[in-house]
């Protein structure tokens, strides 16, 4: 498993070649033994594999190829409906209508997402994780019918490898390993953990077409701006709060 995640590649592209419904099943069930809350196992799976249904949901993840070229599309929501239902029905009043329980909740369906990750991999399948699932969830929750207690939280695209990516650049270990207390980092510390990454020639180029002077600023005025992290953030509360936490 070691091996499996330190190659690992996101994977955009995809064969035709069929994801057995028996080899599905088998990775979700066995990734069910993820950690989770109180044993709650608080998440839910919807499994997209029509091709209408995959368009429809496209547009949720800025129509990004992988999401329609994928053989399978997973979005995994953080649920407490079932925990609630089951509640409401063995005599039990549920009191999961709040944010503390779609933070536990949001967590258990993480936690799945990441097993599942890893145990697919390790039998030579491709994944792409979508963090786009939460910039427009409301979309996503009508297209997938979510009911009240039901968020979505992330997005997988699975299928068989139709391409062999570079491996993607990584902070050293001690960039974000802390021993004892957290050590706040310093002007050199900064230094020393990204000048790497800085001079990768992929990175310079993207600084160099974007008229940029430093890579931060890709990040900061292009890739994930203050007005859009709050316009997003306006929205994700909106349909957190539609759906019943």
């Amino acid at each position: 498993m070691k091996e499996t995640i330190l190659r690992r590649r996101t994977i955009r592209k995809y064969s035709q070649k069929e994801v057995s419904e028996e080899l599905l099943n088998d990775l979700l069930e066995a990734a069910g033994r993820t950690p989770t809350m109180g044993n709650l196992q608080l998440y839910s799976v919807v499994v997209t594999r029509d091709e209408q249904r995959k368009s429809a949901l496209a547009p949720a993840h800025f129509n990004q190829p992988m999401v329609t070229g994928a053989p399978v599309v997973l979005t995994i929501c953080a649920d407490f409906r079932r925990t609630s239902v089951w509640a409401e029905n063995r005599k039990a009043v549920p009191g999961y209508d709040n944010f503390l329980s779609f933070m536990n909740a949001a967590t258990d369906a993480l936690l799945y997402t990441q097993t599942f990750t890893c145990l697919a991999e390790e039998v030579g399948l491709g994944t792409c994780f979508l963090g786009t699932t939460i910039y427009m969830p409301q979309l996503i929750i009508d297209t997938l019918k979510l009911p009240q207690l039901v968020m979505p939280v992330a997005t997988l695209t699975v299928g068989w490898p139709d391409e062999e990516p570079a491996l993607s650049d990584r902070l050293p270990l001690k960039a974000f390993i802390h021993q004892e207390i957290y050590t706040d980092y310093t002007p050199q510390s900064i230094d020393e953990y990204y000048t790497s990454k800085e001079q990768l020639e992929e990175n310079k180029h993207f600084v160099e077409i974007n008229d940029k002077e430093t890579l931060a600023q890709i990040f900061t005025d292009i890739r994930y701006t203050k007005k859009d992290n709050e316009a997003l953030s306006e929205g994700f509360m909106k349909a957190l709060k539609s759906q019943g936490f």
